[in-house]
Parts: C-alpha cells; structure tokens; sequence
C-alpha cells in the first residue's frame, strides 16, 4: 500500500488528458477520464488520517467561539506552570516557536505552540548510517519524559512504528496522526500531550500520577512522522482536536543555537530574544540544566 498510493497520487492526474470526452465521443478519452478512479486508492489507503484532518478542521471553529475568538498566545495566556523538557541530554528543536513565523502549524489552534525534538550530531544529522533503519536514529528509542507533576488522562501504546524512508516521506499506513501518545493534566485548563511513541513502551496508566522526570515512555515512529521524534505540545483541554494549543513557558533550561541546522533543515533558523529564557525555537539546542557546574560549564542531564 505504501508504494502504491504514492503511484496512484500522481496517476490519478492522467485523467486530465480525458477532458476532450465534454466535447468528442471518442473511447480514447473516456478510457484516459478513467484514470481518475486511482484517486479511490488514495482516499482508501490514507482513509484514517484524512477522517481526523476532518476532525481537525470540524472541531476550528468550535476552538475559536469556545475562546471568544482570541486563542491564547504569549502575550495573553498565564500558564499555571513551568514545564521541565521532555527527555534527558541535548536535543534539537526541529519545529515549533512562539509566534507565526517559528509556529509548529500556525492555522491549527490545536498545534499552534506545539513542539519537535530530534538529536542532531555536529554534521547536523539525525541518524548515521541507513536512513530508512529506524534503530540508526540518535533519538530512537531514548526515554521520554513527564514535563512536570500531573495525572495520566489519555494513553495510546499499541500502534506499530511508520516505516521512514529517508527523504521526508511519511508512511501512508499510519493509522493515526499522533501515532502513540501519552495526556497527562496538570493544571486546570493545561495537558501536555507527547506523541509517536515507541510501540508497547508506555509505562504509565489512565489515572497514575506522574511526577516531573519520570520515564513514561520511549521515543518512537508511530504515526503520521517521516522520522523518529518526540512531539510535545500543551493543551487546554484533553482532547488532541478540540483543544487549543498553549505557549510552553520553560524552566531551568540551555539554549544554544544548533550549529550546521542547516544541513538537516533548509530553513534560516530565527534569531532568539535572549532576554526571554523561558521559551524556545526551531534550530536551536535544548537541554535540562542541572544546578551545579562541571569543569566551569553547565551540566545538563
């Protein structure tokens, strides 16, 4: 099926070739309208994920009456909490930011401040080695973590990896967008939600409380990803699509610009405001600073 929707995506279009058949009884044109029918395979093959990009787009405007049509943002909204990182060691942000020009996804209200995480090596790479070999990814299988105390609302765990095919490619067999994931509230009106999780590696139940740091999971490729990532994202209610997505406010945490980003993403990684050391962005290092100074630099576990 993989290889086959990508085929039938680009066939589907020879059917434009058929539009002299409005005008001309020929069979020739009739059979070429026919090649439209491959669009039937495409819209079968991806039927889950475009049922919850419906679900997204249904639940817009829901999202904004529920907020008088002011959705939070860094200026207006008051977290309850600072967040810790999600996992240990140095991570790089590969999505996300504060305002539009950095935003994970803008025109999604659900993932307007959410996050992606990867460990890149000084060349800049997310992997060594097969691309298309999960296991060769830095970030595969590391732990991940609780952002700060809460209670676990919402587990997914049993969904299979996507396959990744090393050119930013997503497996078209991903049952759902967030793959496995985990919900935990922490505040009234604040979930965090971490998603594309390692199958079977969630460690904690509906109804457990969780404290910061503790292990919930391992990082995975499940879901609708063309890599192995951690996406973190707050939100204001459980639900993934309903929600509205809540600017992270940080604590104790190093930022340092990612050096040759460039290599792994085209884009010009934006200046920081060093003045604000509560909030993070694309191309950038990210990392839990520990309290203490090893050898005169910082130590960050």
């Amino acid at each position: 099926m993989n290889r086959l929707i990508p085929i039938s995506s680009k066939m589907k279009y020879l059917g434009l070739l058929g539009l002299p058949m409005f005008f001309s009884d020929a069979v020739i044109w009739k059979l070429l309208w026919l090649f439209w029918l491959f669009a039937f395979v495409e819209i079968i093959g991806t039927l889950p994920k475009q049922l919850q990009g419906l679900q997204q787009l249904f639940c817009m405007p829901y999202i904004y009456i529920a907020h008088g049509f002011r959705l939070p943002d860094k200026n207006s909204h008051q977290p309850a909490l600072r967040y810790s990182l999600p996992f240990h060691g140095q991570w790089t942000v590969i999505n996300g930011g504060v305002d539009k020009s950095t935003s994970h996804s803008w025109g999604l209200p659900t993932q307007r401040y959410a996050y992606d995480f990867v460990i890149l090596d000084e060349n800049g790479q997310s992997c060594s080695g097969d691309k298309t070999l999960l296991q060769n990814y830095y970030c595969y299988g590391k732990d991940v973590l609780a952002p700060a105390d809460g209670i676990v609302v919402d587990v997914k765990d049993q969904l299979p990896d996507s396959r990744t095919y090393g050119n930013g490619s997503v497996d078209h067999a991903a049952k759902d967008i967030r793959g496995n994931y985990v919900v935990i509230r922490h505040a009234d009106k604040e979930f965090s939600a971490m998603a594309h999780l390692l199958p079977r590696s969630v460690k904690v139940k509906v109804g457990q409380q969780v404290k910061r740091g503790e292990c919930i999971a391992q990082c995975g490729n499940s879901g609708n990803t063309s890599e192995p990532h951690i996406h973190f994202q707050i939100q204001d209610i459980k639900s993934f699509f309903a929600s509205a997505g809540l600017p992270i406010s940080f604590q104790n945490i190093y930022v340092e610009r990612a050096r040759n980003y460039d290599k792994f993403d085209p884009r010009t990684a934006p200046e920081r405001d060093e003045n604000d050391a509560s909030t993070i962005q694309r191309g950038y290092i990210v990392a839990n600073m520990a309290f203490h100074e090893v050898n005169g630099t910082m130590d960050c576990e």
